[in-house]
């Protein structure tokens, strides 16, 4: 039986999506969990699998539609199966599939110097503006992908391409001296996720009122632990210390349902899963993946999927499983030298941990001033769900968790 393949609702607040490209044309057989397209959310590229299996019979809407979430995109079934394509059933209209063309008009076809490079939709964007052909940009993004920063390297000092294919050199801003000459103003749209960023931080800080806890962890045996694991693994297996803090997280937060919650109206609604989301940077903003029922699962698996779902983020392709159903979030800014930070609560959560770097430090213990890893972390929290008290004993929870780090093993 046809089934109709529909826009999915990738977050709460999601409306509308972007059909970029597809991947499975008509005609090409498909695979249940396969990938059938791709969309453009005001957050990131997703990849869309396809809910049936069998032979795409029509594409209902053209590459570069907006689609209203819950609308048909796609039909999938097998040759000669009589169907009612989607909006015509209450009118009665059939047709045998695979006996006409689809209506569908055939996609837009790209533009060629953009064609075949490996890039990301914002430097394809960028390019197809400032006509740079992307087989003269050098991509320095993950497997070699041309990310915006190499389309502005090659705009700052490298060729372009002119409207009528001639390539002229683009040289660098002139300077007198070691003084570089005034750069007139410029003024840049907005990419749609640091709109939607924008937005969404806008509406938690007015509409939720937040309150924050300070903690400081000694993370000495955690450091120690961590650095004998990676001693003895592969490369690709080795764990960072945001792996530990989910993980730790994960098992304090069943400890405090409060704090793993949402609201809805009058209500709490306790969340029976503990997803951890952890905050990614990404090209243009930041995008939160999620690692599903963290309080179950093996610090190496955790790992293992995190470095998963981070990568493909960074290169514009995660799937809707990675950015779905988050329950408490993690903002982790240690790789960076912080020595304390607040983060903003994404909504419809709770909470949400911002971490700073893990610091040797000197440190007082027994009346001696000795040297001691330790790192700061701060939650922030919705007054309407919980209070100081509360949140102050989760933080003590997690100490438990990070300051004897075995337990997170057992």
């Amino acid at each position: 039986m046809a089934e109709t393949i529909r826009m999915p609702k990738l977050g709460f607040d999601m409306a509308e999506g972007t059909l970029i490209r597809w991947v499975k044309k008509v005609g090409e057989t498909v695979n249940k969990g396969e990938v059938l397209a791709e969309i453009e959310t005001d957050k990131a590229t997703v990849e869309v699998e396809s809910s049936a299996g069998g032979v795409v019979r029509r594409l209902v809407v053209e590459e570069g539609s907006v689609v209203p979430v819950g609308s048909p995109i796609a039909i999938v079934g097998t040759v000669g199966e009589v169907i009612q394509e989607p909006g015509d059933q209450e009118s009665g209209k059939q047709e045998i599939i695979g006996k006409r063309e689809s209506s569908v008009k055939s996609p837009k076809p790209e533009i060629p110097h953009l064609a075949s490079a490996k890039a990301s939709p914002l430097a394809r964007k960028i390019a197809s503006e400032k006509k740079v052909d992307l087989s003269d940009v050098k991509g320095t993004g993950p497997g070699g992908r041309i990310v915006r920063r190499d389309i502005e390297t090659m705009l700052a000092g490298g060729l372009a391409t002119t409207e009528h294919g001639q390539q002229t050199s683009v040289s660098a801003p002139a300077s007198v001296g070691s003084r570089p000459l005034s750069v007139m103003d410029e003024t840049v749209s907005m990419s749609k996720l640091r709109q939607a960023i924008g937005r969404r931080m806008a509406e938690s800080k007015a509409g939720i009122p937040h309150f924050y806890v300070t903690h400081e962890y000694k993370m000495d045996a955690l450091m120690d632990l961590r650095g004998q694991f990676n001693k003895i693994v592969a490369e690709n297996e080795k764990l960072s210390v945001n792996d530990f803090i989910i993980k730790a997280v994960a098992l304090a937060l069943r400890q405090f349902p409060n704090l793993n919650a949402s609201l809805k109206g009058n209500s709490v609604l306790h969340h029976g899963q503990v997803n951890v989301g952890v905050a990614v940077s990404v090209e243009g903003g930041l995008l939160t993946i999620v690692c599903k029922e963290a309080d179950t699962k093996p610090l190496r698996q955790i790992a293992a999927e995190v470095k998963a779902m981070a990568a493909r983020a960074r290169d514009g392709k995660v799937k809707p499983d990675d950015i779905e159903g988050s329950t408490f979030s993690i903002s982790n800014l240690g790789m960076y030298d912080v020595e304390n930070f607040i983060a903003i609560i994404n909504p419809p959560e709770a909470a949400i941990l911002a971490v700073a770097s893990a610091r040797e430090v000197p440190v007082v213990e027994g009346g001696a001033v000795i040297t001691g890893w330790r790192m700061k972390t701060s939650i922030s929290v919705d007054h309407r769900l919980s209070d100081g008290v509360e949140a102050a004993k989760f933080m003590q929870a997690l100490a438990v968790f990070l300051e004897e780090p075995l337990r997170l093993v057992l």
